[in-house]
């Protein structure tokens, strides 16, 4: 069996590669990802990063987002989010975004991968998840990036804070807040309960 189809087995569709996971099974594997590429096998993201695309009744799908970022990062600390994710809270965002926020802790700054743009931004912390509690301090944080009124979308998080978990927003404005963040929503946050402003 020649190298290249070696290598061709240990591939699984679905997946996303870095030439670094390839040189296990390949003897000149600049010169076998050509080949691949070249055969569409592979799928050429960006330097260094390949994908296996996944034949559906529709063509290629195209890469899983979590996987595609965690090969990028040889990383799985990251966190997935959008903009988006902000018009759930009922806070009066009703803007669509097309951008994926990467929060990590290894890369700053937008990049492109395959087809699809990635704006990563490096945190010391950052959630495992996004909860609602998370997603209002984000919201704070990044509020100079939106289209959205500033004050009509500040009004709309005083309302939403008092029907969330306190003691998780606390902790959220404490472990995630910017200087910006903090300073909105303490003076609201007291002993735990929300102030009930009128």
């Amino acid at each position: 069996m020649s190298k290249l189809n070696v290598l061709k087995k240990h591939l699984r569709q679905g997946q996303v590669y870095r030439r670094a996971d390839l040189l296990p099974w390949s003897n000149a594997v600049d010169r076998h990802l050509g080949q691949l590429v070249k055969e569409g096998v592979l799928t050429k993201l960006s330097g260094g990063l390949y994908y296996y695309p996944k034949q559906t009744s529709f063509g290629a799908a195209p890469a899983d987002d979590m996987k595609l970022v965690e090969a990028f990062l040889n990383d799985d600390r990251f966190l997935l989010t959008t903009p988006n994710a902000y018009n759930a809270l009922g806070v009066g965002s009703t803007q669509l975004y097309n951008e994926t926020v990467v929060y990590n802790h290894k890369r700053h700054g937008r990049f492109k991968l395959g087809k699809r743009e990635y704006d990563f931004r490096m945190k010391p912390h950052f959630p495992k998840s996004l909860s609602e509690e998370f997603l209002l301090v984000d919201l704070v944080n990044n509020l100079d990036r939106l289209a959205e009124r500033r004050s009509a979308m500040l009004e709309g998080v005083k309302k939403k804070m008092r029907s969330v978990d306190q003691k998780a927003l606390i902790k959220a404005v404490r472990e995630y807040g910017g200087i910006k963040a903090k300073k909105f929503f303490e003076p609201l946050l007291t002993r735990g309960t929300v102030e009930h402003a009128a």
